[in-house]
């Protein structure tokens, strides 16, 4: 062989050998390299990671023995999304399982399907249609789901640890076949959205948020681990029902309790140290004691109380530009909070935050930004004269004697603080529907403010204090609406239209997600998830906030998440907590600017793109 075809042959194999290499390890920069697959033939069609169906071109038919298994006909993704959508159609109202099952189960069924048999067509057609099945994959549909999880069951997605698992944690994560995870999502199913102790049905909700992780921030879907932490329930349906497929036994409580979760967290992060643990609908008692316990040792945040924070805070600051005020005029507003639980005090304590910060960050600031606030729970108002006051409530208890001068007293009920206190904001996060009667609504109408605030933002939509109608008929257009389940736009008349925006969690997480992913950094800190509220509070134009749009569409969730990521990073950046990740280390991810630092975020998400599949035997 001659000197020529020798270094062609050469580098003919040097080039395999990266092609292998860098398909072995994952990068969305890479997408358009060949992946190297271990199996074929009918074990390829199975797998939902690698399965093209009818779009596996001849040649990959061939290399990967699939001809004859498949139609003859060679279909690209786009016709192929346009036969599940036409069958979609049709077939939304053959998946009903009777008037029990309503229309958005049944698309989560066909929706489910897809997912078990292709995962890139399945995040192909979420993409592409993400306003329309956001609701279905997540909030509102999947509380259903949640609700009905033993019945829908039929393939595992995830894993589950349970108490009956203690000392055994540490071998099972290396169970899960991805060498490299980079996002959790875990619950115990104690407080599936405002639905209550769910038991294992809860992992529903982990599988949807992990959908919107991949659809809205381009996390690779073979990187992402839904779990299902099971220490019982005590849900007493559950403990009664046979076909449940969780232990049937009470909740651990304590010390059994934290020992179970301890052993979770060092279990994963020692097989996956650079994973971020996202906690969702985790009990009250337990959502701050545990965030607490890990965020400043392991890469982790919980939602429901900082991302519900961050989109509520994103919403406020909209509704202070809303009426054409500087968003420097938050501290001045007068905010009524009904629901002191988990996402009640999560959004208190970063408002206060948020408050004392444009204040200054100095004592009396921070005084100031308190006494803004009124919390409302199931008791009543909560003042310092209430027995056994929630310690995380405890800031926020009015003093006794300044209510006495105001006419109110401890335990005064919502209708008679918004009287007397004639608030800018209304904010709902009590998991009780309707609590935002006519009687309400009404005394609402006292606000001082030139266009007050109605935020109803409990989940899922029969949980929400009140409906977009109803407070556009009561208070009429000039109010800035927005609840945390989707509601359609009001029809005022006369070409007025009251505007619903919808205040999703989604907005926030997967950037917050996707930013300290990107960043490398070893915590989730306070002024991350400050920058990602004021980087969605910032996003919409002032002529859309002025006709009292304060979020932005849901098709424009990739673009949003974008920049959230890009502010996330920024922050991390500034806090010199940046520490790099894969080939760009921190001190050339310091060096990139705004352009940059943005074309990098995109050009680490993952699109669901079909890759070409070379077939190598192990």
């Amino acid at each position: 062989m001659g000197l020529g075809n020798k270094l062609r042959l050469n580098s003919r194999m040097l080039h395999r050998r990266i092609l292998y290499s860098s398909a072995r390890s994952f990068t969305t920069t890479e997408g358009h390299r060949p992946t190297i697959v271990h199996k074929r033939s009918l074990d390829i069609l199975h797998d939902p990671w690698f399965n093209k169906g009818t779009a596996f071109t001849m040649t990959e038919r061939d290399r990967l023995d699939l001809r004859g298994l498949l139609p003859p006909s060679v279909m690209d993704s786009e016709q192929q999304i346009q036969r599940f959508m036409t069958d979609l159609k049709r077939l939304e109202e053959q998946a009903r399982d009777g008037p029990s099952d309503p229309n958005a189960l049944a698309k989560w069924r066909i929706l489910n399907r897809l997912h078990d048999r292709n995962e890139t067509m399945y995040y192909k057609v979420l993409i592409a249609n993400i306003e329309e099945y956001a609701p279905i994959v997540y909030t509102p549909t999947v509380g259903l789901v949640c609700q009905n999880y033993s019945g829908l069951f039929r393939r595992p997605r995830g894993m589950y640890f349970s108490s009956e698992d203690r000392g055994e944690m540490m071998s099972m994560v290396y169970n899960w076949p991805a060498e490299q995870v980079d996002m959790i999502v875990v619950t115990d199913g104690s407080r599936i959205l405002g639905l209550g102790d769910l038991g294992i049905h809860g992992i529903g909700i982990s599988v949807g948020k992990l959908d919107l992780y991949v659809a809205a921030a381009g996390i690779n879907p073979q990187r992402v681990l839904p779990v299902m932490i099971d220490v019982g329930t005590n849900n007493e349906k559950l403990l009664k029902d046979p076909l449940y497929l969780g232990l049937q036994q009470h909740r651990l409580e304590n010390d059994e309790y934290i020992e179970v979760i301890d052993e979770f967290m060092e279990a994963v992060f020692t097989r996956w140290p650079h994973v971020i643990v996202q906690f969702e609908d985790f009990q009250s008692k337990w959502a701050f004691k545990l965030l607490q316990r890990y965020r400043s040792r392991y890469r982790m945040f919980n939602d429901d109380v900082q991302g519900t924070a961050g989109v509520a805070i994103a919403g406020l600051l909209g509704a202070v530009r809303a009426q054409g005020r500087p968003m420097l005029d938050f501290p001045k507003m007068k905010i009524v909070v009904a629901g002191a639980g988990s996402a009640g005090i999560g959004v208190l304590n970063t408002a206060r935050k948020t408050m004392a910060r444009m204040l200054g960050n100095t004592e009396t600031a921070f005084e100031s930004a308190q006494s803004q606030f009124w919390v409302v729970d199931a008791q009543g108002l909560i003042t310092e004269g209430r027995d056994n006051i929630d310690p995380e409530a405890l800031p926020f208890a009015r003093k006794t004697k300044e209510m006495e001068r105001q006419g109110l007293k401890e335990g005064a009920s919502l209708v008679e603080v918004v009287r007397e206190v004639k608030p800018d904001v209304l904010l709902g996060l009590s998991a009780v529907g309707g609590l935002f009667s006519k009687e309400v609504l009404e005394a609402m109408k006292g606000s001082t403010s030139t266009r007050p605030a109605i935020f109803a933002m409990s989940n899922p939509t029969k949980n929400a204090e009140c409906t977009a109608q109803e407070a556009f008929s009561i208070l009429g257009d000039n109010i800035i609406f927005a609840s945390g389940s989707p509601f359609k736009n009001v029809d005022l008349g006369n070409g007025h239209v009251g505007h619903c925006n919808q205040g999703n969690n989604m907005y926030l997480f997967p950037g917050i997600g996707l930013g300290v992913l990107l960043s490398g950094t070893p915590i989730v800190s306070d002024g991350m998830l400050q920058a990602a509220a004021e980087c969605l509070a910032a996003y919409m134009s002032e002529e859309e906030v002025l006709k009292g749009i304060i979020y932005p569409p849901i098709s424009r969730i990739r673009d949003i998440t974008k920049r959230i990521a890009a502010a996330v990073i920024k922050e991390a950046i500034e806090e010199d907590l940046v520490g790099g990740y894969r080939e760009m280390d921190a001190r050339e991810l310091q060096k990139l600017n705004e352009e940059e630092l943005m074309a990098y975020v995109e050009n680490n998400m993952w699109s669901p793109e079909y890759p070409t599949l070379v077939y190598k035997d192990d």
